[in-house]
């Protein structure tokens, strides 16, 4: 008798940096953004087959909607862009966003990919009126929405999240629905629907580990200095030295305690759980419908 086995789950991920962005992110950390991303997904499901797409690039081959969906899911990237300071390597994103949209692929988001889709459907985004928001995204709390919707099954109804981000969503898209937001910012989790589409998103990145944030925010040390986060070189490298060191080991009380992290941040299994949800109750689903798990 012949067994066929199901056909592995594909996932586009969409790298939202610039070329040299791109390459400086990878110096840093060993890996592109958009590799990064596809790794962590690939870490929640091993069997995942990903593709890489770099809007930002001009001249870049990016699919059209057969192409789109053609993929099981698709995820979006955070980056060092601005939306509201409008350039190709931003508009050909916004462009991607609205055939995504339109070719009704499940698609997830983090920071820039959520700001990215709600520009898409119609929102705006603009400079945080509340400030720079880094390192962690401290109270985030569920709506009254968020408490029963499954992109944060397993979320406590109030936690951190890795997260650094210059602007955020200050109007979301007409079709919306807020699931989590703190002091910072207003939307920090929503679904949006648009042309045919729904779009998963959070504002913060669950894809980020300790060690990756602490090597990001070393390229961010004069900020952190200037915006009053920490006093002066020193004490900005002790902070992410102990950052290097939970992420080596997660158990350290101490160093938790002293920096109030708990394991909705430290768990990698927790950490990601906006991903794994995703997967299992957006992309798995689809595939299924379309024939393809």
């Amino acid at each position: 008798m012949t067994v066929f086995s199901p056909k592995p789950l594909r996932v586009l991920v969409v790298d939202g940096y610039k070329r040299e962005q791109r390459e400086e992110y990878a110096r840093d950390s060993g890996a592109r953004p958009g590799e990064a991303y596809a790794a962590e997904l690939r870490r929640i499901e091993p069997s995942l087959v990903t593709d890489i797409c770099l809007p930002a690039d001009e001249g870049a081959n990016l699919p059209d909607g057969t192409g789109l969906s053609s993929y099981d899911g698709i995820a979006l990237t955070g980056s060092s862009l601005h939306i509201h300071s409008p350039e190709p390597a931003v508009t050909r994103q916004i462009e991607l966003m609205r055939a995504i949209y339109q070719s009704g692929t499940p698609c997830f988001g983090s920071c820039w990919g959520i700001q990215i889709a709600a520009v898409a459907a119609g929102g705006t985004v603009a400079l945080n009126p509340n400030g720079l928001e880094i390192g962690f995204a401290r109270r985030i709390a569920k709506t009254q929405a968020g408490a029963s919707h499954p992109l944060l099954a397993g979320r406590p109804a109030a936690f951190d999240a890795p997260a650094i981000h210059f602007d955020s969503i200050v109007a979301p898209p007409a079709d919306a629905t807020i699931l989590a937001a703190n002091a910072m910012s207003p939307i920090q989790a929503a679904e949006f629907r648009q042309d045919g589409g729904t779009f998963w998103g959070v504002q913060y990145h669950p894809e980020f580990s300790l060690g990756l944030i602490a090597t990001i925010l070393r390229r961010h040390g004069k900020v952190l200095i200037e915006r009053g986060f920490r006093r002066d070189e020193a004490e900005t490298e002790s902070w992410l030295a102990d950052l290097d060191a939970l992420d080596a080991e997660p158990t350290r009380r101490d160093l938790a305690w002293a920096h109030g992290l708990d394991e909705e941040v430290l768990d990698p299994i927790k950490r990601v759980t906006e991903l794994s949800n995703f997967l299992e109750m957006r992309v798995k689903p689809e595939a299924s419908l379309r024939g393809r798990a």
